[in-house]
């Protein structure tokens, strides 16, 4: 058994200041007013305008791709958000029992548990390993095997999501009201965008 912390990486290469994704949501937003482009100050602006007026629809025009390590529990919240692209580890074709995964199964502990609740939640995880590994030596496939594994085992997902779309993401799992482990997992990405691409995320900063 292993245990592991939530963390992402962000796939897409964001540009020096973000100025060809700004750019590129310039020239779609300009297109409704037939206005001209500027200097890049001008671009921010213009897009800061756009976000403001609530015109957002014109962000979709650029996107981003994040691989996320995190739990079942919080990927099942993620493939809610329908205006993305998702790929993710499959427990049916994934054998764990398997050298590529060092014979052993990884899970993502959820936030707030106490020493105890968290002693007793590591000592289910190493039965549902047993179990799991049972299954398959007994000649389960991993198909039917996985039924055996909780909500809190390890997967990775791949999520691509255009910028308008990203914005309500975090909206939704950054909110005092969102699970857990998820604003674990969603907090530090939004940081990371904000210093990034601030135009986009900058008046989201105190959610």
């Amino acid at each position: 058994m292993k245990i592991e912390s939530q963390s992402f990486e962000i796939l897409t290469e964001i540009s020096h200041n973000a100025e060809k994704e700004l750019r590129l949501i310039e020239k779609a937003g300009r297109t409704c007013y037939k206005s001209e482009p500027g200097d890049f100050e001008r671009c921010k602006n213009f897009i800061r305008n756009i976000i403001n007026s609530g015109h957002e629809s014109v962000l979709e025009h650029s996107s981003l791709t994040v691989k996320f390590i995190t739990s079942r529990s919080v990927s099942h919240q993620l493939v809610r958000h329908r205006l993305c692209a998702f790929s993710q580890e499959s427990q049916r074709y994934c054998n764990y029992t398997k050298d590529r995964f060092s014979n052993e199964i990884t899970f993502i502990p959820p936030v707030g548990l106490t020493e105890g609740e968290f002693e007793a939640w590591k000592r289910s995880c190493i039965n549902d390993e047993y179990e799991y590994n049972r299954a398959i030596a007994n000649g389960k496939s991993p198909e039917t095997a996985r039924a055996i594994l909780p909500n809190c085992t390890k997967t990775e997902i791949v999520v691509t999501a255009n910028y308008r779309e990203w914005r309500h993401i975090f909206k939704e799992r950054t909110s005092s009201r969102a699970d857990a482990s998820m604003r674990d997992l969603m907090i530090p990405l939004l940081s990371r965008l904000y210093f990034d691409i601030p135009v986009i995320f900058e008046d989201m900063k105190e959610i």
